[in-house]
């Protein structure tokens, strides 16, 4: 299998770009990459576009790529668009890994854009009403409430303001986490503490507020267990990979030690497994035969970027990526293993709760963090001597579980 590196990164800040069009994002994150690269856009032979809420926002369908890299001079070569829920970026990702390693070309540009923000909060939050089936809503809403009998939210713990229904998505999967292994709320606002501190260094975060557990815990309620600060705000944002092979790396002349070497990208759709089935998990799975391919194991890990939407997600997938056994999430974060200098490192970028969730951007966000840990260019969030990073984004839901993952592991480029 040809061997395929990351060569150059761009992404803007997350937040709310009011003044910006989502066009002007891609144009920010592409000349971002490219420079990083060292590059020019000429080498470029595929793109491949993630987007997942343009049609529904701004009625742009069909040829969004072209709508947004064509007026970039990127003329004349395939552009694919890619939707697939929060896993757009990863999914847009995967597919240009795998352009090349078939032989179809040697360089590819990754690339994911998004523009939610709305002063319209209805419509802004209606955005994510099909990320699960829309035929059966009133099904998949009881199938996730029966994840978490037995445990009742208390008085006044459930918001009566409009929120993404996707918290009520993770607000039942953390119930379940406090019927089964008996993780607390506590351990859930210290995972958002930590992210949140986390974030204080990194100039493209959307929040760079530190906070300690006991301010999540007193944070607004949204959907038991879930406060304010657990959760990922609404984001605007692009982010931007530019993808070689080995052959393109010697000509191109790119420093080695810059280049990061892709040790797999591995994609699944969910299975019908029950609720409680975690062992059957499809992030568990996906991990696996990611593991598999990279030909490295959990402990070989040094530094992670996780699909934390809510510090709930946290919780499940450090378990999933086997950093922790089943049901121990909860006191391996409390034991400050994954806060930056303790022994696995998550979401130093400080995660979707605070870095941010353009969800057309996010997965490729994500690997902007771990490609700058991995080049040692991270500054004061900077992972020592780290050199396997894991990369998690899942997206959408179907029965129990995400509709679709992807991890990818990756390595530092040699000195």
């Amino acid at each position: 299998m040809e061997d395929v590196y990351i060569i150059g990164v761009g992404m803007t800040p997350f937040g709310r770009h009011l003044d910006k069009s989502l066009k002007q994002l891609v144009a920010w994150a592409l000349n971002d990459a490219l420079s990083d690269a060292g590059i020019d856009k000429s080498e470029i032979q595929a793109a491949f576009f993630g987007n997942a809420v343009q049609g529904f926002m701004e009625g742009q369908t069909c040829i969004r790529g072209q709508v947004a890299l064509l007026p970039q001079g990127l003329h004349g070569i395939p552009v694919f668009n890619v939707e697939n829920a929060c896993a757009t970026a990863s999914s847009a990702f995967n597919l240009a890994v795998n352009h090349l390693r078939a032989g179809a070309g040697e360089v590819a540009l990754a690339i994911g854009a998004e523009k939610m923000y709305d002063e319209d909060k209805a419509k802004m939050f209606a955005i994510f009403d099909s990320g699960w089936d829309v035929h059966t809503p009133k099904e998949n809403a009881n199938r996730l409430i029966a994840l978490g009998q037995g445990i009742d939210p208390p008085p006044g713990s459930v918001s009566d303001r409009p929120y993404s229904v996707f918290m009520d998505v993770y607000a039942a999967l953390g119930r379940q986490l406090m019927r089964l292994h008996d993780i607390t709320q506590e351990q859930m606002a210290f995972v958002a503490a930590k992210n949140h501190t986390h974030a204080v260094d990194n100039e493209r975060a959307q929040y760079r507020k530190p906070m300690t557990a006991d301010e999540v815990l007193a944070g607004r309620a949204i959907c038991y267990p879930l406060t304010l600060p657990m959760c990922a705000p609404i984001s605007d944002g692009a982010a931007a990979a530019i993808i070689c092979t080995g052959a393109a790396l010697k000509r191109l002349g790119v420093q080695a030690s810059r280049a990061v070497k892709v040790r797999a990208s591995v994609i699944r759709s969910a299975t019908a497994r029950g609720g409680d089935d975690l062992e059957n998990h499809i992030t568990r799975l996906t991990a696996r035969a990611a593991y598999e391919q990279a030909g490295v194991a959990p402990e070989d890990v040094d530094v992670v970027e996780v699909h934390d939407a809510t510090a709930i997600g946290e919780l499940i997938q450090s378990a999933n990526l086997g950093l922790c056994e089943l049901g121990a999430a909860g006191r391996f974060a409390q034991s400050g293993a994954t806060t930056l200098g303790g022994r696995v490192p998550i979401n130093p970028s400080g995660g979707l709760e605070s870095k941010g969730h353009p969800i057309g951007a996010t997965g490729i966000g994500q690997i902007f963090e771990l490609v700058a840990q991995l080049r040692g260019e991270a500054g004061s969030r900077q992972v020592n001597n780290a050199r396997i990073a894991v990369q998690e984004n899942g997206g959408g839901l179907w029965g129990f579980e995400e509709a679709v993952a992807h991890i990818a592991v990756f390595e530092r480029g040699a000195a």
